[in-house]
């Protein structure tokens, strides 16, 4: 009888200190500790609206909280809005690009120099416009799209620029599946990652391009690129298939042989 007690005693204590080890871990806290999160994320409104909406994004996602963005404390209520800590609020129309180009610098340079950044400051789209604000996308296809878009100018353009780069997303996302199969079967793969890396960066740097003629042209050679990769991949894929097949044969023949050994031996013994 003491022995159960003392049993469900241990149980009951174990399940409490691993419920305490998990409630205060890190990653179950994950960027709750930010006393932005903390008085803005409870406030109705406009106010929580901010914290709502970041909670959905690529931003959060990635670890990338309130402050990393507009400044201040994050971990000190009365300076978290504090100049002197770094504190710069929210930029103003003409100041998004380089507000946002404090991290992505090479998108923002791709961005001033194409018509959209051209027009900066005179009613054309900033970062926010197709990224949004807090609710941060990703790049992707999905954000060239008739209803945004259309926004501002004719969509034919938009979707021929969507078209001549959905072939090479496709590619790029065939590539990445051969790459994680061959590293699971503990193949080498960082020669073929490491230019997959940058075909993928070329690739990216095209988002912000709005000459139609221009992305045809860099989409092209970029899947030309893709496309040596992933025959180098099919060539791989072929010789371990070849191997498989070479081994299961040696393996057969050994079990032929070894049969054949053991039907001589009755026989002999017979």
């Amino acid at each position: 009888m003491r022995q159960s007690a003392t049993n469900r005693f241990c149980v009951i204590a174990c399940s409490t200190l691993l419920l305490l080890l998990t409630i205060l871990s890190p990653a179950a806290r994950g960027q709750e500790e930010t006393v932005c999160i903390q008085c803005h994320g409870p406030q109705p409104g406009k106010g929580g609206a901010p914290v709502k909406a970041w909670r959905g994004s690529i931003h959060a996602d990635n670890g990338i909280s309130c402050h990393s963005c507009h400044g201040g404390d994050p971990n000190d209520a009365a300076n978290a809005m504090s100049p002197a800590r770094g504190f710069v609020g929210t930029p103003q129309e003409a100041g998004i690009p380089a507000f946002c180009g404090r991290c992505h610098a090479g998108i923002m340079e791709d961005y001033l120099k194409s018509a959209h950044g051209r027009a900066l400051g005179k009613g054309g789209p900033t970062c926010v416009t197709c990224h949004g604000a807090h609710e941060v996308k990703k790049a992707n296809l999905e954000l060239i799209n008739e209803k945004s878009c259309s926004r501002c100018h004719p969509y034919d353009r938009a979707a021929g620029i969507k078209e001549a780069m959905r072939q090479t997303e496709g590619l790029i996302t065939d590539i990445e599946r051969k790459i994680e199969r061959f590293k699971g079967e503990g193949v080498d793969t960082e020669r073929h990652e490491k230019s997959l890396f940058s075909l993928r960066n070329r690739y990216h740097r095209l988002f912000h391009e709005v000459d139609t003629a221009k992305v045809k042209r860099e989409s092209s050679h970029i899947q030309q690129e893709l496309n040596t990769i992933n025959q180098t991949l099919e060539n791989l894929d072929e010789r371990n298939r070849r191997r498989k097949i070479a081994g299961a044969m040696v393996v057969g023949g050994l079990l032929v042989a070894a049969l054949i050994a053991h039907l001589l031996k009755r026989t002999y013994d017979d």
